[in-house]
């Protein structure tokens, strides 16, 4: 049994959205960024930075899991899937992982914050942040017109950036003209897990989910 700590974030989402592919059973802990309950004590020791998700495998020791990349890769790991088993293989799968963890995800989000959070309207920096994500969707738009998933085969990296990429209009970020992108989403929303595990935390309504994503880079 995985015990699932977590909040309705384009982050949270990637690990229950894993969980769901991989039909492994969990229990749900939804923290409460309002009540600052990802920095209490007792959270502090699964996750000593304070942030969601985060796992904790009952069935190893106990074993606690933090940062969503590395809680795909252990959830994989555990399976055998998801995830190839040649050296080359499983590096594409991490370099696409990484590329979401490293730019992708921070990118997107600081557009979020900016763009709809953030006190203070900074046109420059709004700018900023919002090209530079729409640039990394162009990298992911080339990449998908030669392939059908990220690193081929349906993988931990593409539970990784769909999330993020299924809110891309909170950030003010479009994917016109960006077809093989487009296409892909269509295929990845269309997923049964996929689909259950974007409810799970159930996601607040428009409004509501910036105010959290932005929450989630602000405070989490």
């Amino acid at each position: 049994m995985i015990d699932l700590y977590t909040a309705a974030t384009p982050n949270g989402h990637k690990v229950s959205i894993a969980l769901e592919e991989l039909a492994l059973p969990y229990q749900l802990h939804v923290l409460s960024f309002d009540q600052q309950e990802q920095k209490s004590a007792d959270y502090l020791k699964i996750n000593p930075n304070g942030r969601i998700p985060a796992i904790v495998d009952r069935d190893n020791d106990n074993f606690a899991v933090f940062e969503s990349g590395a809680i795909l890769y252990y959830l994989a790991e555990k399976t055998g899937q998801l995830l190839p088993q040649d050296a080359k293989g499983r590096s594409v799968v991490l370099q696409w992982l990484m590329f979401q963890m490293g730019g992708v995800g921070p990118m997107q989000g600081q557009a979020n914050v900016f763009y709809r959070y953030f006190p203070e309207k900074i046109p420059a920096v709004i700018t900023r942040y919002q090209n530079e994500t729409r640039r990394l969707y162009e990298v992911l738009n080339t990449r998908l017109e030669q392939v059908e998933y990220l690193a081929g085969d349906y993988s931990i990296a593409d539970i990784a950036t769909y999330p993020w990429l299924s809110v891309h209009d909170w950030a003010g970020v479009s994917v016109e003209g960006l077809s093989a992108l487009q296409r892909w989403m269509q295929a990845m929303s269309a997923r049964p897990a996929v689909q259950k595990g974007l409810q799970i935390p159930v996601r607040a309504d428009a409004d509501e989910r910036s105010i959290q994503t932005a929450q989630t880079m602000l405070v989490k």
